[in-house]
């Protein structure tokens, strides 16, 4: 036949049949409980994905020593947001310093898993390791199970395939992680060349009976890796009862279905053949699944002799072959665009590590659809990254711009507002003698303490009773009461009455008087004090605000040159990771036209080849 089986085999050969490690879907760590009244403010730039001011005032607060009473718990926090804010070595160092209290050893655990599977996720195998390294021998199941897991991973991603298989055996319980434990000792025994031992758990795995979609997703894996690893193998027919186990709809359909028709294939069976390749050709373009159907279609009607449909078959794959080339050279002219490729990138967001990245919406772009596969790989995906964090950064360096401004402003205003009121306060410090209030309270000070020593209950009398008693002194020494006037003796009692009157009064109120005078001096004296600092405070701004305006001002000139400095290396280092990414989408994309340019070729092959065919042999299957 003119066209090879291997050769369009070997084009759609799955390769997650040698293996790769699978995790289970609760990957993610569990949150860190953090509680407490001064962490609200924290949580909310947490929860909302800030993590830059976040930790930032997180740190503020610790050196403050207002979580003293939350440590262990907020180092956790501030470990976790180091890490989603894509700075690994200062999560791990905060991991690494935390107090070795029993009570928080689980929390502690947790928080080294977590730094294990971003580790492992980037491709930081040895880090990953280290990381496990750290946690307690003595684990929880749930911790324990995943700890495995993770260590499973890296040993077979670093060919450890003996460790990996000794590790996963031994997994014995029921849970749902015992699923995917199965799945990796599969990959592992494929890899090490147990090939029998593989096909055993692969083809328990894909007989489960799943109880959620995680595990109907890993059911459908394990069949899909069983089935073209028995076509390979040269098992046609093991292979469709395993192919035939995946869901029609799930995400493995496409190479089931493309699986499943060779399988048919090479039993002879091309009738049986057409039937999941058309119905494989009528799904998404772009996925090279549904591309190779559109060849094997004709290939199985020539085979049937169906000649007439198999060209047309043929023209028709060239002619979406060409329709699909020509939407990669606009989807590359897309990315060559920096404004495209910015707008392309603004669609998608990272999950909650980093590490994963996803359309919030479908990004309104046809050609957005070729760079699916391409967002999948971990070159991109740590490119990508790295590109988030300085848009990030350029975006908080923009804010700080803002914020100088605004506190330049208001600090020009403050210095116009102090050079209005310094003649007025150099005139309150001309005019206020503070040396003369102190002296008059100092004198004052030396009046009450007489009355207090002598008794001089006079000294207290108010206005009106010291004019009383100046009158009847007065009256007293008048010489109209001289000797020989009749009444002289009458008025002289009256006096004395008058005088003995007043003065009992006096002496009666001294008392009270003199408590309340001395009290009203303690006061005087207290508000001289504070007068006396103010007076100290205002004199000494005066002569400080000036220099202490002037370093203000060049501070804030200083920073903002500082940030204006870093804004242009930013964008000298983000244009540069722009450029990087595009160059990885860019050789993806030609990649995928190449591997069109080849199906185009294998279809005019495939064409030649038919019109090169004896006349007596054409059309007699149509």
């Amino acid at each position: 036949m003119f066209l090879r089986i291997p050769y369009l085999f070997a084009l759609c050969i799955f390769l997650l049949a040698p293996g790769q490690p699978a995790a289970a879907a609760n990957d993610d760590p569990a949150p860190i409980d953090v509680t407490g009244p001064r962490l609200g403010e924290i949580l909310f730039y947490f929860y909302q994905g800030d993590y830059s001011p976040a930790i930032v005032r997180l740190q503020a607060a610790r050196q403050q020593g207002q979580l003293d009473d939350q440590s262990v718990r907020s180092e956790l926090l501030l470990g976790d947001m180091l890490l989603s804010n894509g700075l690994h070595l200062e999560a791990a160092s905060v991991f690494e310093h935390l107090p070795m209290d029993n009570a928080d050893r689980e929390t502690r655990d947790l928080a080294w898993l977590s730094l294990a599977k971003h580790w492992y996720r980037r491709g930081y195998l040895d880090r990953a390791q280290e990381a496990l390294h750290h946690m307690s021998e003595n684990l929880p199941d749930d911790l324990s199970r995943e700890a495995r897991t993770v260590q499973a991973q890296i040993y077979i991603e670093s060919s450890q395939y003996d460790r990996a298989i000794a590790l996963l055996q031994a997994w014995d319980d029921a849970t749902e992680a015992a699923s995917y434990a199965r799945y990796n000792l599969s990959v592992a025994l494929l890899r090490d060349g147990q090939v029998d031992a593989a096909f055993q758990n692969l083809d328990a795995l894909g007989n489960i009976d799943p109880t959620n979609e995680e595990l109907s997703a890993l059911r459908d894996k394990a069949n899909l890796a069983l089935g073209y690893a028995l076509l390979q193998e040269n098992q046609p027919q093991a292979a469709r009862a395993a192919l035939q186990r995946v869901r029609t709809e799930g995400p493995f359909s496409n190479k089931a279905l493309l699986g499943l028709g060779w399988a048919d294939a090479r039993l002879g069976d091309y009738e049986s053949a057409l039937v999941p390749w058309k119905t494989l050709r009528a799904r998404d373009m772009p996925d090279p699944a549904v591309l190779e159907s559109m060849l094997a279609i004709p290939y199985a009607q020539t085979e049937l002799n169906s000649i007439t449909q198999a060209t047309d078959a043929f023209r028709s794959a060239i002619a979406a072959f060409d329709d699909e080339t020509n939407r990669i050279d606009r989807a590359i002219g897309l990315i060559e665009s920096d404004a495209q490729f910015d707008q392309f990138l603004s669609a998608g967001r990272l999950d909650s590590t980093g590490s994963y990245w996803q359309f919030e919406a479908p990004p309104q772009m046809p050609e957005a659809r070729y760079l699916l596969e391409t967002l999948a790989a971990h070159e991109f995906h740590e490119g990508l990254r790295n590109y988030r964090d300085l848009k990030s950064l350029d975006d908080s360096l923009d804010t700080w711009q803002q914020d100088v401004d605004v506190y330049a402003s208001v600090l020009e205003s403050r210095k116009e507002a102090y050079a209005r009121l310094l003649p007025r306060l150099e005139d309150t410090l001309v005019q206020a003698d503070l040396n003369d209030l102190v002296y008059r309270q100092r004198r004052y000070a030396g009046i009450l303490d007489n009355v207090e020593r002598f008794n001089d209950w006079l000294a207290l009398a108010n206005e009106h009773e010291f004019d009383s008693w100046r009158k009847i002194s007065s009256a007293e020494a008048s010489p109209l009461l001289a000797a020989g006037n009749p009444d002289a003796e009458r008025v002289r009692e009256r006096i004395r009455w008058l005088k003995g009157v007043l003065q009992w009064e006096l002496e009666r109120k001294a008392e009270e008087r003199l408590h309340r005078a001395v009290a009203d001096l303690r006061q005087i004296g207290e508000a001289l004090t504070e007068a006396e600092r103010l007076f100290d405070e205002l004199d000494r701004n005066r002569r400080l605000l000036p220099a202490r305006f002037a370093e203000l001002g060049e501070q804030t000139d200083g920073l903002a040159a500082r940030i204006e400095a870093t804004r242009m290396r930013v964008a000298d280092t983000l244009g540069a990771q722009r450029a990087f990414l595009q160059s990885i989408a860019v050789s993806e994309l030609v990649a995928q036209k190449a591997r069109l340019n080849n199906y185009t070729l294998q279809a005019r092959l495939g064409l030649a080849a038919i019109y090169e065919l004896p006349a007596t042999s054409g059309g007699g299957g149509d």
